[in-house]
């Protein structure tokens, strides 16, 4: 330590007179002393207030300069010393400094500059401000093609350089982007797959330019799907599978992308390593499954990489994904459900996929998950078959297979996801099929939830699909007992605060059973239509100018057939129903005016 205090005071001493011998010997000291401990050494150097004399030894000229730079570069590892070299007037001379061709220069002050702006919103505003990182930029698309070791060298500090300037910062990785490195580095990472650490840099620089949605586009110009998958199968480790996988995800969102990894055969690796880790017990091959299953998941959510691996359900990808759906495997139960959901996005793959009895295998899994099951599971396999009763020709058929029966067994259900897509699946399963709307109606264990958590005000998904569900059952069965049993287990006013909903589908859904309601049993309604103010609703619908010509019409037909009931005449009558109602006889819908008018005239002989 006293050579090193004796170097730092020579330093001093030569800032004025300096001979090159007598510089180098006191950088190898302060690199000596650095490499023994960087911490105590790095403290000393910044309370001697030598860093100030650094930007004046930066010259191109000087043989010391590769010195100088690399001292920096060992000081700046430690967070506190960042901010004092960006005080300290070092920032500029670097970055002139990147103008130089000697390759050890440019090697140490890419390393400065790197290690400067790692973590250090100062340093990289410097470095920003100095336009250090376009020369860098530029120094990486000149050095490509190079693959010597010294080159291959350089291009990983660049490249680290520019992680550590944009890393976790949206505007510099934009300026990064729109400098064109995104090409440049897919490049590298094709040119240079042979080279570990640079290809390891690569990685790390795409994983953060991903998460910014403007590079996706410039990504799917690129060959980086190919390139990707191509260094993917030549992965044995874990940590570099891992790491590539980081890259993938955010790519795999974007439609291009998905398709563009789908050709590149990215899906035969990914059913590989599940068909390597279904059993393993190793930590790793846990958490490599789940990635692999997951990043399935993601390419079918393209419309056409979903297509292009449906291959009219003759595919030998889908038909792998199918046979996760029966696994002990739960994370590939998972993910086989909700690849069936994915698949499920048109009519023409559905009515396939009921077909060839896709069908029964999740009712299976959901038998599996019914008491205390893997919540997850559930969802996922709620998903599937809700979107497999989509088409009409399929319903019949999903009922005929008990779908209605096995879904019922998850009422008891207290998880909202679940409660969710169960409503959705009974609510697609019962549109049109009136026999079964019946008997759903008539259940009055599921009428009873229903209008429970039609007050489920925390989620507002599970009260609107419980709302629209309570209204399909009337609206599907047109009978007089399901409208018996909504008004016992007091559903009427959940449908009636419906009508006043922000959605125009659900309002309009809501008054149509309302309708059926007052026209089926209008004796039984009349009370809770009351105490639900209904009538107040509907004057507040047909004043509303805002109100969808539906809504308005739907409304006057509810209105005339309320008049049947003596408390609910006078509750019209204390209004200005009349005047309302006029003026909609010139509505520029015909059909809103000619109901008006029809509307008018049972008023007027009513009143």
């Amino acid at each position: 330590m006293d050579n090193f205090c004796e170097a730092l005071r020579k330093l001093k001493l030569t800032e004025a007179d300096s001979t090159v011998d007598s510089l180098e010997g006191c950088l190898d000291c302060l690199l000596k002393a650095l490499a023994h401990n960087n911490v105590e050494a790095s403290e000393k150097i910044h309370e001697s207030g030598t860093l100030k004399m650094f930007p004046g030894l930066l010259s191109p000229q000087s043989s010391s300069t590769p010195k100088v730079a690399n001292v920096i570069a060992e000081v700046a590892k430690n967070e506190f010393m960042r901010s004092p070299c960006v005080e300290a007037g070092l920032i500029p001379p670097l970055v002139q400094l990147l103008h130089c061709k000697d390759q050890e220069v440019l090697l140490q002050t890419g390393r400065a500059l790197g290690n400067i702006c790692y973590d250090s919103q100062e340093g990289r505003s410097a470095v920003d401000e100095a336009g250090g990182a376009q020369i860098v930029a530029g120094h990486i698309r000149s050095l490509s093609h190079s693959t010597d070791p010294a080159s291959e060298k350089l291009l990983t500090v660049f490249c680290g350089m520019l992680m550590n300037y944009s890393n976790d910062n949206d505007t510099l990785q934009a300026q990064l982007i729109n400098m064109g490195v995104i090409p440049t580095l897919v490049k590298l990472l094709g040119i240079h797959s042979q080279n570990a650490s640079l290809t390891e840099m690569c990685l790390i620089a795409f994983g953060n330019l991903a998460e910014l949605e403007s590079s996706k586009e410039q990504f799917a110009s690129t060959n980086i799907a190919e390139e990707l998958v191509k260094l993917f199968k030549k992965q044995a480790e874990h940590e570099k599978k891992e790491m590539i996988f980081e890259v993938l995800a955010p790519l795999a969102e974007n439609d291009v992308i998905k398709l563009q990894l789908v050709e590149a055969g990215l899906v035969e690796c990914l059913l590989d390593i599940v068909a390597q880790t279904v059993d393993g017990e190793k930590e790793e091959d846990i958490a490599e499954l789940k990635t692999a299953s997951d990043l399935m998941v993601l390419l079918l959510l393209g419309d056409e990489s979903m297509q292009k691996l449906f291959e009219e359900g003759k595919g030998s990808v889908f038909q792998r994904v199918l046979s996760w759906v029966p696994s002990h495997n739960h994370q590939l139960q998972l993910a086989g459900a909700l690849a069936i959901a994915n698949f499920a996005r048109n009519d023409g793959n559905c009515i396939h996929m009921v077909d060839t009895g896709i069908v029964q295998k999740l009712l299976d899994l959901l038998e599996r998950h019914a008491e205390d099951g893997n919540v997850t599971v559930q969802h996922a396999a709620l998903s599937a078959l809700r979107n497999l009763a989509i088409p009409v020709v399929n319903k019949s058929k999903m009922l005929s297979a008990g779908v209605s029966d096995v879904v019922l067994k998850f009422l008891k259900s207290e998880m909202p996801p679940v409660q969710f897509k169960l409503l959705g699946t009974l609510r697609m399963l019962i549109d049109t099929q009136a026999e079964a709307a019946d008997q759903l109606g008539n259940n009055v264990k599921l009428v009873e939830r229903l209008v429970e958590w039609c007050e489920a005000k925390d989620h507002a998904g599970v009260m609107g699909e419980s709302n629209r569900l309570l209204s399909a059952l009337i609206r599907h069965s047109k009978s007089k007992d399901v409208v018996r049993t909504v008004i016992q287990c007091g559903g009427v006013r959940h449908l009636v605060t419906m009508a006043t909903s922000e959605h125009m589908i659900m309002q309009n859904e809501a008054l149509v059973a309302l309708g059926l309601m007052a026209a089926l049993d209008l004796g039984m309604a009349e009370k809770d239509f009351e105490s639900a103010d209904l009538v107040q609703v509907l004057h507040k619908l047909l004043s509303d100018e805002k109100s969808a010509p539906e809504i308005k019409y739907n409304s006057m037909i509810l209105i005339c057939a309320l008049m049947g009931s003596e408390p609910l005449h006078k509750a019209v009558q204390g209004l200005t129903f009349l005047d309302v109602v006029s003026k909609l006889r010139s509505h520029e819908n015909k059909t809103v005016a000619h109901q008006a008018s029809l509307t008018e005239q049972r008023l007027t002989v009513q009143s």
